[in-house]
């Protein structure tokens, strides 16, 4: 009977496995929903439109959304789901760890689209499209993290990070597009590889649209076997990513053979201390994480920062970022780890738009008042993304094997920007990310 389970505690069923089946969790910890208002799938947990979210009862949809439910009669768990017009949010409450979330999307009658991010705008599935009567099953990676690094000390965040989405107890997935959600499977798993991103805003999960970085779009173009964890923050540089102690976390945490991708660069710059600069501080910090995550048995990434939109009047990206690139490849190259060229390949990528295709890739929007030229829209990002997957499985990378199946990325030959499909996310914000 649909209902019947919300006095389960989700936290324990999550943390451990059950010594007795009980509907809903399987012995191996297993959260399975049913949506709709038919009867509930055996084991499966009943949800319909009126199941609201609230900590005490653990699940249910969110942040003031309600779909529609939809009966077409015939199988018990593919024959309702819900559906709406506009976004909706479904969130479980859940300790800090990387869970798999299976989906099955389908309507009997009609055919649909889907597409799924989870926490603060992360790309998980993208345009998952079912012919009426075909019903598909999805799997992917969510990497939940909170505060904590042991019993006295926490991250230090900042004021608009006490709201977002990724620093909350609660796993939530977004769906778009015209979808039909039949049911979900949350499981808690160890065996993943983490990949661990560290740096400002043009890496960070941007919660406000019209805003994306390519740390948000990256976990779409990975199968299970990672599970990315993105830990930066806007405005930060490598000190102040120190500083805040987010590197703490990110090594209390960190398993021999997971990753930690770093760029850094932007807000570096404005440091005019007279240890600061690309050859001193920059570096030194750079060498710090090498030593640490080394230390914890993982793998370090460096990547060079993201241009900026700066072109000279012969139509040329003019370099913003002085020595710094330089500087991130002496390290890389010091300490023998890969690096990712993302200086490089943004660069021949906006040449390759013109001045002014390439501010279709950045939040330039005059209607708006909005002309930035550092921060990334969502199809801008997406490209970065792109370009940072290519360059995983191009330098062969362990972890390539677990990319999912794509053509190699051109930046000289970027998507075209009007065959790019984003649904919005409900939040949104003319104001501009911390750095520049």
């Amino acid at each position: 009977m649909k209902g019947t389970l919300a006095f389960i505690s989700i936290s324990l069923a999550l943390l451990t496995a059950c010594t007795a089946q009980k509907p809903g969790v399987t012995n191996q910890g297993t959260l399975k929903f049913d949506f709709g208002t038919g009867k509930a799938a055996k084991g499966y947990i009943a949800v319909s439109p009126e199941t609201i979210y609230s900590a005490e009862k653990g699940y249910g949809f969110d942040l003031g959304t309600k779909p529609e439910a939809i009966d077409r009669g015939g199988d018990v768990l593919k024959g309702d789901f819900v559906s709406a017009e506009t976004p909706f949010y479904f969130s479980v409450k859940v300790p800090e760890g990387n869970y798999k979330v299976t989906v099955t999307l389908g309507d009997a009658n009609e055919k649909t689209a889907t597409t799924i991010k989870s926490e603060s705008r992360r790309l998980m599935l993208e345009n998952v499209q079912t012919a009426p009567g075909e019903f598909k099953t999805e799997t992917f990676i969510v990497n939940i993290k909170d505060r904590k690094i042991d019993e006295n000390t926490t991250v230090g965040l900042k004021p608009r990070e006490l709201t977002k989405l990724d620093w909350d107890d609660k796993l939530t997935l977004e769906f778009d597009l015209k979808t039909a959600v039949n049911a979900i499977e949350i499981q808690k798993v160890e065996d993943q590889v983490t990949v661990f991103l560290a740096g400002n805003s043009t890496v960070v999960n941007q919660d406000e649209e019209p805003w994306a970085s390519w740390g948000q779009m990256i976990p779409r173009f990975f199968k299970p076997g990672v599970a990315i964890s993105n830990h930066a923050e806007s405005g930060l540089s490598l000190g102040s990513f120190i500083g805040s102690r987010r590197l703490a976390k990110i090594l209390s945490i960190m398993k021999p053979g997971d990753y930690l991708f770093v760029e850094f660069g932007h807000n570096d710059e404005k440091e005019q201390g007279p240890n600061d600069g690309a050859y001193k501080s920059y570096s030194e910090r750079l060498r710090t994480f090498a030593n640490q995550v080394k230390n914890k048995g993982g793998h370090l990434v460096i990547l060079t920062p993201t241009a900026r939109r700066s072109f000279g009047e012969d139509g040329k990206m003019r370099n913003s970022h002085g020595d710094y690139p330089d500087a991130a490849k002496k390290v890389a190259a010091e300490f023998n780890v890969p690096l990712i060229d993302l200086t490089t390949a943004t660069t021949t990528m906006y040449e390759a738009m013109g001045v002014e295709g390439s501010k279709k890739a950045f939040v330039i929007y005059p209607e708006l008042n909005l002309n930035d030229n550092t921060h990334f829209n969502t199809y801008g990002a997406y490209q970065i993304a792109k370009i940072v997957a290519t360059a995983i499985k191009d330098q062969k990378l362990p972890i390539a094997k677990y990319l999912v199946s794509m053509p190699p990325f051109d930046p000289s030959k970027p998507d075209v920007f009007a065959n790019f499909n984003w649904p919005p996310s409900p939040k949104a914000s003319k104001i501009k990310p911390d750095g520049n």
